[in-house]
Parts: structure tokens; C-alpha cells; sequence
């Protein structure tokens, strides 16, 4: 197996288990967030959803400047919608997982805001980062979702609520 056969693996096997996650995400909840700093579950779930274009964005461009980006977030109204997203988001990600791009990991990516940089790394680093941030904020909105009751489906295993079934 190559890297890259490992990583779109990687990525597809995330994928199954984000899937269920962003499915019970509750219409009616969007706007809700569990603590004051915390990112409102409407957001949290579409940043998960958008999270595989980062892949992308490591071969398509040499870093970003949140100073000048003219990204806004998507709106949404339901879990249709994010999964809508997510799948595309998929989709586009994994279209530059490829062979000839392993050439290019360790090439210098910069994340910045203005003047001040926040992250520099290389290529190999934010596609590294896309599969961890998945999991990182999956897990956060398993935490959203076990606050409001609402049971969760396991990730690498079943979960509490699929044990008591």
C-alpha cells in the first residue's frame, strides 16, 4: 500500500463514523452550544463537514491568510444539508490525495492572519491535521449530542448507548 492508498483509506474509514455523527445532528439545536466560549452546534457541525477540503487546500495553495480570506460559513437548517456538504467536501478532498502529490509533502504551507503566523508547516502536516480535526471536533459534537441526551453511535467500537440496547 502507498501513503496515499493509506490516507484516502484513512479518510473513508472516518468518514463511515462522522457520517452517524452529523446525521443526529437536531434541526432545532443549530444555534445551541453547551458553554458561552464554545462554537454553537449549527457551526461546529459544518466545520466538520468542510473539514476534507482542507486536503485539498494543501495542494492548491501555499497556506492561507485568515486576514484577507473571503471564506464565510455556510448556513444550514439541517442534517441533510451538512451531510450534503460533508459528502462533497469528501469528494474534493480525496481528489488530490494523489500519487503524484506525494512529491510535494514536504513543501512549506502557512497558515497566517496578516503579519502574525499562526501555523507553519508543510503539505504532508495539513493533510495530517484534516484527519485529526475530523476526529478532534466528532468528538466534540459527541459531547454536544450526549449533553442534550441524544445517544451516540460508537466510533471505534460500540458506544455506551449501543452497549445498553
Amino acid at each position: 500500500m502507498t501513503i496515499i492508498s493509506l490516507l484516502i483509506k484513512e479518510l473513508e474509514e472516518e468518514a463511515t463514523t462522522t457520517r452517524k455523527m452529523l446525521a443526529l445532528v437536531p434541526t432545532d439545536k443549530l444555534d445551541w452550544a453547551p458553554h458561552e466560549k464554545s462554537m454553537k452546534m449549527g457551526p461546529l457541525a459544518m466545520h466538520i463537514a468542510e473539514m476534507p477540503t482542507w486536503a485539498a487546500m494543501a495542494f492548491n495553495m501555499d497556506g492561507i491568510d485568515f486576514a484577507v480570506s473571503s471564506w464565510e460559513p455556510k448556513k444550514v437548517s439541517s442534517a441533510d444539508e451538512i451531510l450534503e456538504i460533508f459528502e462533497k467536501s469528501l469528494v474534493d478532498g480525496k481528489a488530490q490525495l494523489i500519487e503524484e502529490n506525494t512529491a510535494r509533502f514536504g513543501e512549506r504551507w502557512v497558515m497566517r492572519h496578516g503579519e502574525m503566523v499562526l501555523w507553519d508547516t508543510d503539505r504532508w502536516g495539513v493533510v495530517r491535521m484534516t484527519i485529526s480535526q475530523i476526529i478532534h471536533h466528532r468528538a466534540q459534537l459527541g459531547v454536544y449530542l450526549r449533553l442534550l441526551d441524544i445517544p451516540i453511535p460508537g466510533s471505534y467500537g460500540p458506544s455506551a448507548d449501543e452497549q445498553s440496547m
